[in-house]
Parts: structure tokens; C-alpha cells; sequence
């Protein structure tokens, strides 16, 4: 399960028409095999093509901060106005996910339990929904704080939840919560926590990781351990993760880009790479091939051998990209500031309210 928790910033247009134009290559040694990736040493610039905002009224929402397919195959989406749902091609508000005061809130992930379930975290609390059934939990329920940032369901049940205060997991009945040492102060606007969980992810091994502004956690035996500085992370800002098909840990930081495999990390993203604000969703596409997003509005690709960066164009600021996510047709979307995005044959297609779907 991937997941992804981004900075909030100035709101800038996102859309994308193509991502054609020149293409920038990084030769890695010929070394392909996920055993053998090698630091990125250079890179050259490329440029999106980005056209005119189109009406915002037709737009899912003006900011869309996830997307999640569930197990039926219905498609939700995250954003600053609540939850949307689309069903049978018919795209419905949620009106019953409510703050304690009655209000929407900005849902920021969206996870699925073994039952069936739709969990989602949002700016006052988590809700589940099941069926019809919507219930709403906040701290009064026991939860560690109500600024929820990234909901995952492991394969016990249990859901695991990372807060701007630390991380906490509920096993249907009860919250049980873990407090993180102080880390890096988040510099998001209207965040200023030192505590701040980014992600939460359990491998297909078991495992289960999370990232923080304190560094990386592992838990096992009710306890979290810092591994970070074991693994090699040179960082204790640690945003995404993000497991690849051969099992292989993608692992995105202020640092840098690290790639996990057999209890060790390679920061595969020298200095030559311009990261500043860090490197947030990762994703892979149906050839194998990663992407992640760098500055939140970067777009690069790496397929084992050569790096491949899209760059915003001098005309325009955007995109501002929260999330890339691959749906059960192997369909990439990107999400953030102005919408929904797909990419449609090498084209990035605005997805509104009436689709296509």
C-alpha cells in the first residue's frame, strides 16, 4: 500500500498537456538490475507544456490531495472540500464526512481495510465507511491529535495513523498511541509541528515503516525504533515510501531519493540534483519504470538505467503535485493544486467532474 503526504503551499495552476519536447538521459553505467542501481550523477532540463486554466467549476476540486481505488474498483478522492466517491461514472460528495463543528474537512489519505471498510484522515480526525455506515473519531475518542496526515490498514486490521503529534494505531475498539521524538520543525505553512508523521507503510514482507520529520521508524514488538542513521539515511526528514514490484524499498527524503534493498539504503540523488524542499510521491508506472516528484512540481522518471526529468516551463509555476497513484488498470494519476491528472498515451488528461472516466 502506497501512500503519499505533501506540504501545503501558494496555490498554482496544475495542468499538464504533454510531456513531449527534449528528453534529458542519464547514462548509469548500463546497470539495470534492481541489485545494482547507481547514484545519479547528471542531469539536463526538459519542460511540461502547460496550457490555460480551464473553468475551475468543472474541476473534482480546486486542490485534490489523494486518490485510492478500492477493492470493488470505485475510485475516491481526497480533497479540500471532503470526499468524493466515484461510482458506476457517477462522482458523489460525501456530505456526512463532517468536522466535530459540522464542517468539511481537507481529507489527506485514504486506506481500505480487510473487511472491506474505507478509512480516511483528515483535518478533524479519521472516519470510516462502511457501507452506508459513516462514523466519525476524534481525540475525545482517543485518537493523539486531530490533524490526521496519512491513514494506513495493515493486514491484521488494525489502522495506523500518522498526525501532525505522532502516530497512533486503532484496533476497532481502542487508540493505542506512540509519541516521536522532536525532529526537524516543518516550515509547511500553518504547520509547526517537530512531530509530524509523513507516511505509514507495511512492505509485503511485514514489515511496517514510518516517516517523520524525526527520521525513519520501523515497529515491531509494540515499539518503534529509529533506523535512519542504521540504514544510512542522512536525513531525519523522511516524507514517502514506496514498494516496487521486485521488492525494493523507494524511500523519498530532503536528502535525497533512497533505495532500500537487503538492509541497506543508496541514496541514488547526488547533490548535482536540485531537491530544496525535498522529494515527496513515488509511484510505478506498468513497465516498471518509477516516478516521484521533486520540489512538487518536478516530475522525473527512472527506469534502473536513465533519469528522466520533466521540468515546469518559465511561463508558469505549476504543476503543484501531491500524489502520483496507480489504479488496478495500470493507469497513472497525478493529483494536486487545479485537479485530477491521468496520463493518457504520453498526454497528462485533465479528469473533471464528468470524467473521462
Amino acid at each position: 500500500m502506497m501512500k503519499r503526504i505533501f506540504l501545503t503551499i501558494i496555490i498554482h495552476t496544475f495542468l499538464l498537456q504533454s510531456c513531449s519536447e527534449q528528453t534529458k538521459k542519464i547514462d548509469l553505467q548500463n546497470k539495470t538490475s534492481e541489485s545494482e542501481i547507481e547514484k545519479i550523477n547528471t542531469v539536463t532540463s526538459n519542460t511540461f507544456n502547460i496550457s490555460p486554466f480551464t473553468n475551475g467549476n468543472d474541476q473534482i476540486n480546486q486542490v485534490v490531495r489523494v486518490v485510492f481505488q478500492d477493492s470493488k474498483g470505485h475510485i475516491w478522492f481526497g480533497t479540500e472540500n471532503g470526499a468524493f466517491k466515484l461510482k458506476d461514472n457517477l462522482l458523489t460528495h460525501i456530505e456526512s464526512i463532517r468536522s466535530e463543528l459540522g464542517k468539511d474537512v481537507t481529507i489527506k489519505d485514504i486506506t481500505e481495510d480487510k473487511d472491506g471498510t474505507i478509512w480516511l484522515g483528515h483535518t478533524d480526525g479519521i472516519t470510516s465507511v462502511a457501507g452506508e455506515k459513516v462514523t466519525n473519531y476524534y481525540e475525545s475518542d482517543g485518537l493523539i491529535n486531530n490533524d490526521v496526515w496519512c491513514i494506513t490498514a495493515d493486514t491484521e486490521g488494525n489502522i495506523w495513523i500518522g498526525t501532525i503529534a505522532g502516530v497512533c494505531v486503532f484496533d476497532k475498539k481502542n487508540f493505542v498511541n506512540f509519541e516521536l521524538p522532536e525532529g526537524i520543525r516543518d516550515t509547511t505553512v500553518g504547520v509547526s509541528s517537530t512531530k509530524m508523521v509523513h507516511n505509514i507503510l507495511e512492505d509485503t514482507k511485514g514489515n511496517l515503516w514510518i516517516t517523520s520529520n524525526a527520521g525513519l521508524f520501523s515497529y515491531s514488538n509494540n515499539k518503534l525504533t529509529h533506523v535512519s542513521k542504521e540504514l544510512g539515511i542522512n536525513t531525519n526528514f523522511v516524507n514517502m515510501l514506496f514498494e516496487d514490484r521486485t521488492g525494493g524499498l523507494w524511500i523519498s527524503s530532503k536528502g535525497g531519493l533512497y533505495y532500500l534493498k537487503d538492509h541497506v539504503a543508496k541514496n541514488i540523488i547526488n547533490k548535482n540534483i536540485e531537491i530544496g524542499k525535498g522529494i515527496g510521491s513515488i509511484a510505478e508506472d506498468k513497465d516498471g519504470t518509477i516516478w516521484f516528484v521533486v520540489n512538487q512540481h518536478f516530475l522525473y522518471t527512472y527506469n534502473g538505467k536513465d533519469l528522466t526529468e520533466f521540468q515546469k516551463s518559465e511561463e508558469n509555476k505549476g504543476p503543484v503535485v501531491f500524489q502520483i497513484y496507480k489504479d488496478q488498470d495500470q493507469r497513472l494519476w497525478f493529483v494536486g493544486f487545479g485537479g485530477a491528472y491521468r496520463l493518457e498515451n504520453g498526454k497528462f488528461l485533465n479528469i473533471t467532474k464528468n470524467g473521462p472516466w
